[in-house]
């Protein structure tokens, strides 16, 4: 594989594009295929729930292998503010995932270039576009 480091840029971008548009159609393709596979899964799911459900069974051991199930309980607000105010009222900062929102600090910070929060970590790179023409 070469490393195109003396290639004239526009058999780079040339190359970019094709690499891309592969990449693409493959990826289409896999997309297309694990989406069929995922359905077929879902509905298996849904029988294995419901055969223990009827049975009246939390786990079946076969053959071909073991299958229990388990209760998967998922937590969110409809009403932020509320939300906000209670973390602060019972001091309850776990109760929300430790990750910064990208684009709202990114502006925070250009309106308030003399503020930076302690510990914040900044890691900027360039990275590469190619539009098709």
């Amino acid at each position: 594989m070469s490393d195109y480091s003396d290639a004239p840029a526009d058999k780079m971008t040339k190359a970019y594009i094709k690499i891309r548009n592969k990449r693409a159609e493959l990826k289409a393709a896999f997309t297309k295929e694990d989406g069929e596979l995922a359905h077929q899964l879902d509905i298996l799911k849904r029988a294995l729930l419901s055969y223990c459900e009827n049975n009246k069974v939390e786990s079946v051991r076969t053959d071909e292998g073991l299958f229990f199930r388990s209760q998967r309980t998922k937590y969110w607000t409809s009403d932020w503010d509320a939300m906000h105010k209670f973390v602060i009222e019972h001091a309850v900062p776990e109760l929300f995932d430790r990750r910064l929102n990208q684009t709202n600090m990114k502006q925070f910070l250009e309106e308030n270039p003399e503020l930076k929060p302690e510990g914040l970590k900044i890691d900027s790179e360039y990275v590469i576009s190619v539009r098709k023409k």
